[in-house]
C-alpha cells in the first residue's frame, strides 16, 4: 500500500514544484519589465526639483524687489518728513 501512494505523492510534489517554478518565472519576468520601464517617481522628483529651482529663483527675485521697495520707502519717508518740516516752518513764520 505504501508503494501505491508513493508515486502519487511524488507526482503531487512535482506538480507543486512545477507550479512554484511557473510563479517564480512570472515574477522574474514582471520584475525585469518593471525595471526596464522608467520610474514615475524619478520623473516626479525631476519635476519637483525643477519647480523648486524655479520657485527659489522667484523667491530670490521677490526678496531683492522687497529690499528695493523698502529702501525706496525709507527714502520717501525721509523726504516727506523734510517736506512736512518745511511746510510747518513756512506756516510758523506766517
Amino acid at each position: 500500500m505504501a508503494d501505491a501512494t508513493e508515486p502519487d505523492s511524488i507526482d503531487e510534489a512535482l506538480a507543486r514544484l512545477d507550479a512554484a517554478l511557473s510563479r517564480l518565472d512570472a515574477m522574474v519576468v514582471r520584475r525585469i519589465e518593471t525595471a526596464a520601464q522608467p520610474d514615475d517617481r524619478d520623473t516626479e522628483l525631476a519635476l519637483m526639483d525643477e519647480d523648486r529651482a524655479r520657485l527659489a529663483a522667484a523667491l530670490d527675485a521677490a526678496s531683492a524687489r522687497l529690499a528695493e521697495v523698502s529702501a525706496t520707502t525709507g527714502e520717501v519717508g525721509h523726504r516727506l518728513d523734510r517736506a512736512i518740516e518745511t511746510v510747518q516752518d513756512v506756516l510758523g513764520r506766517a
